[in-house]
């Protein structure tokens, strides 16, 4: 057994308990990826990750990401979380303006903005509208009628994502989720919230290939959304996303556009600090 840093974090919620919580296993490059898959398996939250030192010569650090059931190539709240731990842990960015993560897609930048912490949207690696034999699936998945999805989009980033849109934050929330007809797919959906509300669209993510029925908060599939609503004129520039309020959770997901990035944040709170034996 050797003895490892360790973050245990919630991301997307300056408030611990109400984001998605993230393990964060530092100088880990002694670590089989066996071992690693384990652990990831053992902490049994949506996301483990491992930062190793850098390749890449403009790379911060090297992170890897696990689910309880797979390695991603790239995830939103590990980044965010990672890189607050990292930088919790004493670590220095080369470049003064932006910390570059190494992961499995390649570089991701990040960027400090005041208390959160955000990532530039990585591209797409799969766009365009869903099959019908699809989305009649994923409406009986869901528990809807075919015509309930209003719109519907590959926004595929990495871990897969398909997206659908309900007529409102109201439907999204009230979704009692089919496992069955669900179980193949890395499913968003998202919903407009009122007028009066202090957020913009409400979000799920069903994520059952990964071992994860319902994730709390999800950086990636926000990226994906964003890039894709705001790419197809469907969104103002700069909006707030809630996620996580049918698990009990406060996830606040911050969108920005700035010229040809789009920016995905939000806080992160420290939950634990100490040591693992791995």
């Amino acid at each position: 057994m050797t003895q490892y840093k360790f973050h245990q974090l919630d991301v997307f919620s300056k408030q611990t308990l109400k984001g998605n919580p993230l393990a964060v296993v530092h100088h880990a490059d002694g670590l089989a990826t066996s071992t690693m898959a384990d652990f990831a398996s053992w902490t049994n939250l949506s996301e483990t990750t491992f930062l190793l030192q850098p390749e890449h010569p403009q790379a911060d650090y090297k992170v890897r990401i696990f689910t309880p059931g797979k390695e991603l190539p790239f995830a939103g709240h590990p980044t965010l979380g990672s890189c607050y731990a990292w930088l919790a842990n004493g670590g220095k960015p080369k470049n003064p303006d932006f910390i570059f993560q190494e992961c499995g897609i390649g570089l991701v930048k990040i960027r400090q903005a005041g208390s959160k912490l955000a990532f530039a949207a990585p591209a797409l690696l799969k766009t365009g509208e869903l099959d019908e034999a699809m989305l009649v699936q994923i409406a009986a998945g869901l528990g809807l009628r075919r015509q309930d999805i209003l719109l519907h989009q590959w926004v595929d980033n990495g871990p897969g994502w398909c997206v659908v849109m309900l007529e409102s934050a109201e439907k999204v929330r009230a979704i009692q989720p089919n496992t069955t007809y669900l179980a193949q797919f890395k499913l968003g959906v998202i919903g407009p919230c009122m007028e009066d509300s202090d957020v913009d669209y409400e979000v799920r993510a069903f994520v059952l290939p990964y071992g994860v029925t319902e994730d709390p908060v999800t950086g990636s599939l926000n990226a994906g959304i964003a890039q894709w609503l705001i790419g197809a004129g469907l969104s103002k520039p700069h909006y707030v996303a809630a996620q996580g309020t049918a698990l009990r959770r406060a996830g606040r997901v911050y969108i920005d556009q700035e010229g040809d990035d789009i920016w995905v944040g939000g806080e992160v709170a420290i939950c634990i600090e100490g040591q693992v034996a791995i």
